[in-house]
């Protein structure tokens, strides 16, 4: 769903870029926020299971409404392909998006765990198959849903054909009704275990009490403590006291962390906004701009063995001491990188885009329709226009001016920030002029803006498949409809019931005229009489141009996604892994805050300028981590659990209970299964 998100944003409910941006990236955060929810009410109250199917149902009924939102013919009285009452689309569509987010937030923290659950202590090699396959299927369906979705939301729907989003939205609901079903049917089937209590919430009143009784104790008559959580001794074990202090170690390290995830996540919103500008022609198939998405988990799939069977033993034979916070560092070097390749591709594609008109000002083209050349003067340009043809440029105007022909003259005062045609006709011995209001910006998503000029006596209708230009009258301008790329046809037929046709192949994003002029007639030459005048040109710079971006941006992820969740297990308490994958997950919540930040606050008037203001600040962190990292000593927690658990019979009791439960954990990649479940609740986003 998120694959088309932005896309639905902009050109159905008419967002901006930046406010299509902050709502996604508002969204996004909030996914990754609701997971502390759904752990606490998995952990205390429901289970996993119990969780999982609740919060399922909240998620696929926000879905519904997402697609019940995008339903034009809801409002489209006047069926012109634009909401009339855009309010209710918008409130249906928060609400559906606010379902969402607290469905997939809440189960997030539970399906991996609840995968791990069905295996006994002996089956350890079941368990490391079942989160391999779940670790695949996540991809495989990122994968599918990043090219099928946008090819749903490319199909034509509704009284006025345009974009089916409802369809797009419509199918994953379907589907995720189905896996909902099946999931409970299976219920027998499970082993399900009771809620114990969260661990996340007895963290919480530990660290809320040493900070509330070292406040308490602040004079100076009480004696210092080694460490602040030292504090909590007097209510809380010792045990849990060094546990706790080995979680806020690695949450510490967590702090620089959002960065990397506010580049990482901007593949969904700025890169496939960029991607509407370019070129999807690749031969053999075009791709939509939502589809550029589907290169992440291509080379996820790709990478992933890559890197770890061959490019860690390597640099282990080469004796570098690669450990995990440094192949972190390189992680977030990549992603920076990324974004100064996305920098470089945007700056190509803004020499290749048309210089609007400012708030000050308007530009006019000029097209003669006259049979002979004409002499004209618009204030301070003077030129000739050949008969039938049109200016190649637009001319730039910051005031009113007088438009002299060879005789007639006109005083024009276009709206400022307008793009306009003018166009000359004949009418008996006088020349008249006539503006047209052109349009001033790119055609939506890589689409091509179409319009007919008729210069013929009597009215014509024009027709391309569903696409109806209406009947356009003799010297008069048809409405612009969005075209395809591809072999255009289009039908013309005249009062009579004649019929022309007319092909043109398009690109992506480009706009024209089309001339008919006043020698037309029907026949099998008609199409000689029509001619082609470019307003706006075709995007020029290929969408292969983002994939070294997306190269770059998916080993950044392989590299520090995956090696951070490593890190995380390696240095959690036993007891207290769900805690820091909590924390895990806020780092992308915050990420995602950062985002929507830069877009509302820091307006910058080039997109290329906002790319490397994100690179230079994820540089600026990478160097504060690597500082960080630097001064950070590995610890083994099950060293120090074994200690503080022979102080106390209890402790030592309460020990052992601790590591009989951890053996139903995931393993961590390199050694055992334990880091699977974590590294698979990184890629739950893409479910």
């Amino acid at each position: 769903m998120r694959a088309v998100l932005v896309l639905y944003f902009k050109y159905f409910l008419q967002w901006d870029d930046d406010f299509s941006t902050t709502i996604y990236h508002t969204f996004v955060a909030l996914c990754y926020l609701t997971p502390i929810l759904g752990a606490i009410v998995a952990d205390s109250w429901l289970g996993k299971f119990k969780t999982i199917i609740y919060l399922s149902i909240v998620y696929t009924l926000g879905q519904i409404i997402m697609a019940i939102s995008a339903i034009n013919d809801l409002t489209d009285a006047n069926k012109d392909g634009k909401p009339d009452n855009l309010p209710l689309h918008v409130g249906l569509s928060m609400v559906g998006l606010i379902l969402i987010a607290l469905g997939t937030g809440g189960i997030k923290p539970c399906v991996a765990a609840f995968g791990g659950d069905q295996f006994e202590d002996h089956q350890e090699k079941q368990r490391g198959t079942f989160f391999s396959i779940f670790y695949l299927s996540i991809n495989a369906g990122s994968l599918l849903s990043t090219v099928i979705t946008p090819i749903l939301r490319a199909q034509e729907c509704g009284v006025v054909p345009q974009a089916c989003y409802p369809l797009a939205f419509g199918v994953p609901a379907a589907l995720m009704v189905v896996a909902l079903i099946v999931f409970i049917v299976g219920s027998g089937m499970y082993n399900k275990t009771a809620p114990q209590g969260n661990i996340m919430v007895k963290v919480c009143k530990c660290i809320g009490f040493a900070i509330k009784n070292r406040y308490r104790h602040r004079s100076s008559q009480y004696p210092k403590r080694e460490h602040w959580m030292d504090w909590a001794d007097e209510k809380y074990t010792k045990l849990l006291i060094a546990q706790v202090k080995m979680v806020l170690k690695v949450l510490f390290l967590y702090i620089p962390l959002p960065m990397f995830w506010a580049l990482f996540d901007q593949q969904g919103s700025r890169w496939t906004l960029q991607a509407t500008t370019m070129d999807g022609d690749f031969g053999v198939l075009i791709i939509q701009p939502d589809q550029m998405q589907t290169v992440n988990p291509i080379l996820i799939l790709i990478l992933v063995p890559v890197v770890d069977s061959l490019l860690y033993p390597l640099i282990a034979k080469c004796n570098l001491n690669f450990t995990p916070l440094k192949r972190m560092t390189v992680g977030m070097v990549f992603a920076a990188l990324a974004f100064v390749a996305a920098g470089l591709v945007q700056i190509q594609i803004d020499q290749t885009l048309p210089k609007f008109p400012s708030g000050t000002e308007s530009q006019a083209k000029f097209i003669n329709m006259v049979d002979m050349p004409l002499p004209i003067k618009t204030g301070t340009h003077d030129f000739t226009l050949e008969a039938y043809t049109a200016r190649e440029d637009f001319l730039t105007f910051n005031e009113p001016f007088e438009l002299v022909l060879p005789n007639n003259s006109y005083f024009v005062n276009f709206k400022d920030g307008s793009r306009n045609t003018v166009v000359i006709f004949q009418d008996g011995a006088l020349q008249t002029a006539a503006p047209f209001v052109d349009i001033i910006e790119k055609p939506q998503q890589g689409a091509n803006a179409i319009r007919f000029l008729n210069g013929f006596s009597s009215a014509l209708n024009v027709t391309m498949g569903d696409l109806d230009f209406k009947a356009i009258p003799p010297n008069d301008m048809s409405i612009y409809l969005n075209v395809r790329q591809g072999n255009a046809e289009f039908k013309i037929k005249n009062e009579t019931g004649g019929e022309c046709t007319y092909s043109q192949e398009l690109g992506f994003g480009s706009s024209y005229t089309l001339m008919i002029l006043p020698t037309f007639t029907m026949g099998p030459n008609c199409a000689d009489n029509i001619r082609s005048v470019m307003t706006i040109s075709p995007n020029t710079i290929h969408m292969a141009w983002q994939i070294p971006q997306y190269f770059l941006i998916t080993v950044g992820e392989v590299v520090f996604s995956v090696t951070g969740l490593e890190f995380s297990y390696s240095q959690a308490p036993s007891n207290m892994k769900s805690v820091l994958q909590a924390g895990w997950l806020l780092t992308v919540a915050v990420g995602n805050i950062i985002v929507l930040l830069v877009a509302e606050l820091i307006k910058l008037p080039e997109k290329w300028a906002e790319y490397i203001l994100f690179a230079s600040l994820l540089l600026v962190v990478c160097v504060v981590f690597s500082i960080m990292a630097y001064f950070y000593t590995y610890t083994d927690p099950t060293v120090i659990e074994a200690q503080f658990a022979e102080l106390d019979p209890d402790e030592k009791k309460r020990k052992n209970s601790v590591e009989m439960a951890s053996k139903d954990k995931i393993k961590p990649r390199d050694s055992s299964s334990d880091s699977s479940s974590d590294e698979e609740e990184s890629r739950q986003s893409k479910m």
